[in-house]
């Protein structure tokens, strides 16, 4: 079965304002989504957090040209990046992984971010 070239980009939560994963909600619902949603070379990204501990973004991307592509110019503009400025300071960790494999339940995958 072959795997995908995957990066999981997080941030700590755990000095951040209060608010700050509302801020960030809110910015992936008006702004990340749509930049990432059909990007060319990315399978997926999913967003994920736990209230005053971490946020962060797991990439699947199509082959490891793009994912290496994608990671250096990350990395090298990561304290810049909208998440960073709104939680206060860059990512703890930038770090590749594989993806082994996803499966896709009944249930499926909401179309756009819904926080309502």
């Amino acid at each position: 079965m072959p795997s995908h070239p995957g990066l999981t980009v997080r941030w700590s939560l755990r000095d951040a304002p209060v608010g700050t994963l509302d801020r960030l909600k809110e910015y992936v619902r008006d702004t990340s989504y749509e930049r990432f949603a059909g990007k060319d070379g990315l399978a997926f990204k999913t967003w994920r957090a736990r209230e005053g501990a971490w946020f962060e973004g797991v990439y699947v991307f199509a082959d490891d040209a793009e994912r290496a592509a994608f990671q250096e110019s990350f990395a090298a503009t990561a304290d810049e990046a909208p998440g960073s400025l709104i939680i206060g300071h860059g990512p703890e960790v930038i770090e590749e992984c594989e993806i082994v494999a996803i499966a896709e339940g009944a249930a499926g995958f909401a179309p756009a971010p819904s926080f309502g």
